[in-house]
C-alpha cells in the first residue's frame, strides 16, 4: 500500500539530553500516512522522557521533505482526513523546544512539520512551498493557519493560492527561518552550537517560554501579558531561578535541575 513505509529513527545524543529525529524515506523523504503515526509515537516517547531537554528534526539525504504520498491519498477515507494534521504537528504540542534543519526540498506536509516547530534553521539551496493548489486542494496540517501567523496573512494567501516557492533567502528576511547557513555540513555546525547553548539553560525555564510564546500570541496583547506575568511569578519560586541567580552573583556556571 501507498500509505505505509518510511521510517523516522530516533537516535539520542549530549547524554539523552537531546532527541535526534531524522526522517528517512528514500531521496525525497516522502511521508506516509504510517510515517504520521510514527511522528505522534516518537513525541510520545520524548514527552514522556524526562531526560529529554530538546529535540532536532532534520532529514536523511539531500532534501527534507518533498511533502506527502500523494499516491496514497486516495486510499484514505474522507472521513480520516479529519484529524490528518494532528500527528504531524506533534512538535508544537510538545512541551520541549524542537528545532528543524532544512536542506533542500521542504515542500507541503514537510513545510507543516518545519512550521510546528519553535525554530527552523536552512541551508541557503532550501526552498519552502505549499503545493496543494496544483492537486486541487489546501494544506491540511497547519499550513494555512502558521505560514499566516509567521509571514503575514498578505504573503501567506499569495504562497498558498499561487503555490511558488519561498527560497531561503526570502524565508529568512521574512522570519520564517531563524538563520540560513552555506551547506549542510555549516547546517549541522550551527544546530550543534545551538544545542550546546540551549542545554545550558533551565529546562523549566525553556518550557515556560515555549508555553507563554505559542498561548500569548494566539489571544489579545493584555492576556498575554497577564499570561507571561504569572509564568514569571511560578519561575521565581523555581530550584533553577535561585540557581541562577546565585550562580551569577558566585561568577559560575548554573546548575539547573529543571524544577
Amino acid at each position: 500500500m501507498a500509505l505505509t513505509g518510511g521510517e523516522i529513527r530516533l537516535d539520542r545524543g549530549h547524554e539523552g539530553r537531546v532527541a535526534y529525529l531524522t526522517l528517512d524515506h528514500g531521496k525525497y523523504n516522502v511521508i506516509t500516512w504510517e510515517t504520521r503515526n510514527v511522528m505522534a509515537d516518537r513525541f510520545a516517547e520524548i514527552d514522556a522522557d524526562d531526560t529529554v531537554q530538546l529535540v532536532v528534526i532534520r532529514g536523511e539525504g539531500e532534501h527534507f521533505s518533498s511533502g506527502g504520498d500523494i499516491a496514497g491519498f486516495m486510499e484514505v477515507e474522507p472521513v480520516d482526513f479529519t484529524d490528518l494534521g494532528h500527528h504531524v504537528t506533534a512538535p508544537a504540542r510538545s512541551p520541549k523546544p524542537v528545532i528543524t534543519a532544512v536542506d533542500g526540498y521542504c515542500f507541503g506536509v514537510g513545510f507543516e512539520l518545519a512550521l510546528s516547530s519553535d525554530i527552523r534553521l536552512a541551508t541557503a539551496r532550501s526552498q519552502f512551498a505549499l503545493p496543494e493548489m496544483n492537486l486541487g486542494m489546501i494544506p491540511g496540517s497547519g499550513g494555512t493557519q502558521r505560514l499566516a501567523r509567521l509571514i503575514g496573512l498578505s504573503r501567506a494567501k499569495y504562497h498558498v493560492l499561487t503555490a511558488e516557492r519561498i527560497n531561503a533567502e526570502q524565508a529568512g528576511d521574512w522570519g520564517l527561518l531563524a538563520g540560513v547557513t552555506e551547506d549542510r555540513a555549516a547546517l549541522d555546525g550551527e544546530v550543534e552550537r545551538l544545542v550546546a547553548k540551549m542545554l545550558g539553560f533551565s529546562p523549566l525555564a525553556a518550557r515556560t517560554a515555549k508555553e507563554v510564546l505559542d498561548r500569548g500570541a494566539d489571544g489579545p496583547l493584555y492576556t498575554g501579558i497577564e499570561l507571561e506575568r504569572k509564568a514569571y511569578s511560578m519561575l521565581r519560586a523555581s530550584h533553577d531561578f535561585a540557581e541562577g541567580v546565585a550562580a551569577f552573583n558566585d561568577k559560575r556556571t548554573p546548575k539547573f535541575r529543571g524544577r
